[in-house]
């Protein structure tokens, strides 16, 4: 996987939803606009790799991915909750503890 520039592949999602052709020029005025900077080597290399790509159905499967595991990270988040609410409670008692020494 070719690592790119978020401000590239932005640039890329809005020329396709403005159904304008993601090429050179287009991605280099859209980034510039924006005020960032990209090297034209990625420029060439997004368009390179893009080639070819159905960039709905690809954009359908990527929202699809991340809802089948959604559940996991608000478990985690839920027992790290529990985790510091203890850690917190053993804390206020061994400071407490030291003032009866």
């Amino acid at each position: 996987m070719i690592d790119m520039p978020d401000e590239l592949v932005y640039a890329a999602l809005l020329l396709h939803t403005a159904k304008k052709p993601i090429n050179e020029e287009n991605l280099k005025a859209v980034v510039h606009a924006s005020g960032a900077q990209v090297s034209e080597d990625r420029v060439r290399a997004l368009i390179a790799a893009l080639e070819g790509v159905n960039i709905d159905e690809a954009i359908s499967k990527a929202v699809a991915m991340p809802a089948a595991g959604a559940a996991a990270p608000a478990e985690k988040k839920e027992e790290n909750k529990e985790e510091d609410v203890e850690k917190k409670a053993e804390e206020a008692a061994a400071g407490l503890a030291g003032l009866f020494g």
